[in-house]
This record gives structure tokens, sequence and C-alpha cells, in this order.
């Protein structure tokens, strides 16, 4: 099938270069020329493990092109994927659809008769944003004075993916969710998807196929109910972090060991193993804004969503558990240096959107800490994102140790965790250890005479 992505980000990238490998003709436009220039010579504009090569492989393949110009990549489409940001507005009270419906004007400018397509949102959207994009496609074709000509339908498809795991996630599915009412778009993206539900293909290099995995789960539902699996997902995940967390805290006060805790009840087939890694709490670009934007959204309706706003107050209190644990152990942390591991929000990744990091390294200044941090890869992002943040940026974990009166794990990068310790206790002044992410071994540290302090353990 022919397929566009509008939006080149980290959704449309992956989306496309994966439909790509699937066998379809992929074409991707963006509005950023240097977007669009580097992509064409593939060079990837972010970070994603894997994600660079595999986009090279399907240029070279000839299966998947980049343009400016979406008139020309809309003539042969079956398959229109609206991919664009959906960031929350400069208030942060609800979520900015400026370049939703952009791209929905746009698409409807240039759409022409003679052909069916699918119009599908696949950004994180508001429920009822389906009918939105329906309403601006509609618009571009009155003003060109031919509605009702043209033959299409808009579905909605929402996005699962993890930074760091993307095209594993594209290509191996826990579900894919499609959400309309007109049957032919539901036929055709189903025929889509089909190499993916049925795992017909041959696994890319690098991405093996898990034993046993060979069929996925299609869900088709409305397309409001589509739109609100995604938000209804994101806010379960973040609260069930966000509720071990409140219980690590207890833990901590009652000398229990949350890890011990986590284990006991994830055997319970009810509650499961996964997202109970009790630390600082989350952070990136999905979690924060789909949560409020839930929020928000209940709120229109005169319900106040309790639960979800308590999930994003512990969160967001959760980040200085770290800065508390510091100052127990070093009492006075007012010019004494600590070193910051990890900038990102996560590993894997150079995002550092709502990354607890900057709020910790905030709070360490504020309270007249001198601050080192390191990070494998978004030391450039945040020079250029926080400029004004007071932190010394180091070339590895051995500078940020020299001197440091203290180092606090941030970001669980595998680099850290594999580090030569022995080495980083000669180099600093005072060996202290706070793991934010209770990645660390705790008994091997302090078998190496640091004083350790982790989160609920």
């Amino acid at each position: 099938m022919n397929v566009v992505i509008v939006g080149l980000g980290w959704v449309g990238l992956t989306t496309g270069s994966v439909m790509a490998f699937l066998g379809h003709d992929v074409t991707g436009f963006d509005v950023n020329e240097t977007l669009v220039g580097r992509l064409q010579k593939g060079e990837a504009p972010f970070f994603e493990p894997g994600l660079a090569e595999f986009t090279e492989a399907q240029l070279g393949a000839g299966r998947l092109r980049f343009t400016l110009d979406l008139k020309s990549a809309l003539a042969p489409a079956d398959v229109i994927f609206i991919a664009v940001g959906t960031p929350l507005t400069e208030d942060g009270q609800t979520v900015d659809m400026r370049f939703v419906s952009q791209a929905a004007m746009d698409i409807g400018m240039h759409l022409e008769k003679g052909r069916f397509r699918v119009i599908v949102n696949k950004s994180t959207v508001p429920a009822g944003s389906n009918g939105w994009v329906d309403s601006f496609i509609g618009q571009s074709l009155q003003e060109r004075g031919i509605i009702g000509q043209v033959d299409y339908a808009v579905a909605s498809n929402p996005e699962f993916l993890r930074e760091g795991s993307a095209i594993r996630d594209t290509i191996y599915p826990d579900r894919v969710v499609i959400g309309a009412e007109d049957t032919c778009a539901v036929d055709t993206l189903t025929k889509l998807y089909r190499p993916i539900l049925e795992q017909t293909f041959p696994p890319p290099p690098g991405f093996p196929r898990a034993e046993g995995f060979n069929k996925v789960p299609l869900l088709k539902v409305d397309p409001v109910t589509a739109e609100l699996v995604k938000y209804a997902a994101n806010a379960f995940l973040a609260t069930k972090i966000s509720f071990i967390n409140e219980i690590a805290n207890i833990c901590d006060l009652v000398g229990a060991n949350v890890a011990d805790v986590a284990a006991g009840i994830g055997l319970d087939s009810r509650i499961g193993q996964s997202f109970l890694s009790a630390g600082i709490g989350w952070g990136g670009s999905c979690f924060p804004k789909d949560l409020t934007a839930l929020v928000r959204e209940s709120e229109v309706y005169g319900y106040n969503a309790r639960l979800l706003k308590a999930a994003s107050d512990v969160n967001q209190l959760q980040r200085m558990v770290v800065v508390k644990k510091l100052q127990d152990v070093l009492k006075t942390v007012r010019g004494k240096t600590v070193g910051v591991l990890g900038l990102s929000f996560k590993p894997n990744t150079d995002d550092l959107r709502s990354a607890p990091s900057i709020d910790i390294i905030r709070k360490l200044t504020e309270i007249g800490a001198v601050v080192r941090a390191y990070d494998p890869v978004a030391m450039e992002p945040f020079g250029k994102m926080y400029p004004e943040v007071q932190v010394s940026l180091c070339a590895s974990v051995n500078e940020v140790a020299e001197g440091a009166d203290a180092l606090i794990l941030v970001t669980e990068w595998r680099e850290f965790l594999d580090c030569d310790w022995p080495r980083i206790r000669t180099l600093m002044r005072t060996p202290v250890i706070i793991d934010g992410r209770n990645a660390l071994n705790k008994s091997y540290l302090e078998g190496l005479d640091f004083v350790y302090r982790g989160v609920g353990v």
C-alpha cells in the first residue's frame, strides 16, 4: 500500500520506517526543511536505539523517501498518518492542537478526487479529535469547492511506543487499536497492519522476535474509545509508578524493603510485576502530558479526576526524595560538590522533557551545592535547552566523581551500572551514593565502603 506520514518526529519516523520495512511504499512529509534534509541524507534527528540504521536501510531499499512537497506525496496515497506533535499549551492547561488542525487543513487542500483514502490520527489527541480532524479537512475541501466529492474517512490509531524501544514496540506490539466508523477504513487499516497482526515477516536484524510471539490482538472500536484507550493506558501506568513510590516512602519510615514488597504484590496476577520499580518517578513527553490532558478533559465535563491528580502530585514530590536523602547524609549541602549521573528522563533516549534531573539539579543549586553532571547522549540537548541551569557538564563518570562529596544516580544507563566503582571510590572526596533508581548493587557498594541510600530499600 502507499503510505504518507505527516510529521517526522519520533512517532512519525518510527512508524514510517517500520511500514517501509513491511513492504509498503512510504513517503514522509514535514514542514521542517532542515529535518527533511537530514533524513534524506540518512541522518537521525534524535537518539533512538537502532532507528538510524533501520531508517537508512529502508531508504537504501527504495521503500522510504522524505519530501517537503505534500501535494505530490498525497497523490498516490492510500493511507495518510497524521503524526505531528501535541504538546501542552504554554500555560500547561490543555493540549495544543494547532499542529493537528494545520496538518488536517493542509491534507484537505491537496486531496484529489478519484480514490478512497484513510486519514489516520496517530498523534495522541483528546477524545473527540477524530471529528476535529474531519472538520478541518472538510473546511479545506469547502474552500476548494469540492466538499462531498472526495472519498475519504478519518480513523484513530493510537501508538503505544516506549522511547528506547520504539522499533520493537511497533513491530511486536501488545495490541493494535483501530477506531473508525467507516467499514472501508477499518478494512484498509486491517490490511495495512496484517503483517504485524499475523507476524508473517522475517525479523529485522537486531530485533529478534520473542519465542512464541506469533499473533497480535486487534481491537476495533469507535474513534472516541480508541483515543481514550491511549490516555487510559498512560494514566494507569503513571499511577502504578506513583503508587509504588508512595509505598517506597512508607517503607523508608517503617524499615521495610520496597523491592521485596513489589515482588510480593507483583506475583499477584491481578497486579503484575511491570512498572513496580520505585525511585524518583516518571518523566518524558507522554505521561505528564497525557495525565494532565485527561484531568483537564474530565474537568470540561464537570468531573474531578482526584486519583489522577494525586498520581501527578506524588510524582512531582518524589523527585525531591533524593535531595532529602543527600541532606540526611551530608547534613550541610552548601558548598559540597554533587555529581548527577544521567540527564535524560530514562535510559536509551536523549529526551529531556519533564526529566527529573532538571528539578533535582535546580534544587541542589538552590540549596548551595556545586553540581556536575554526565549523560551518555543527552549532554548536547541539555546545554541547548537549559543554558540557565548552573551545572558543569562533564565528559565521563570519572570526571563527575573527581573530588565529589556525593553522586546521585538519576538515570539508570547501563554505563553507570557497569562502571568501575572501586576506581570511583578512590576519586571521590566522600564516598556517598544516592541511588534514585534502586538500580545499583547496595551490598557491593557498601562492601567498597560507600555510604549507600536507595529509595525504600
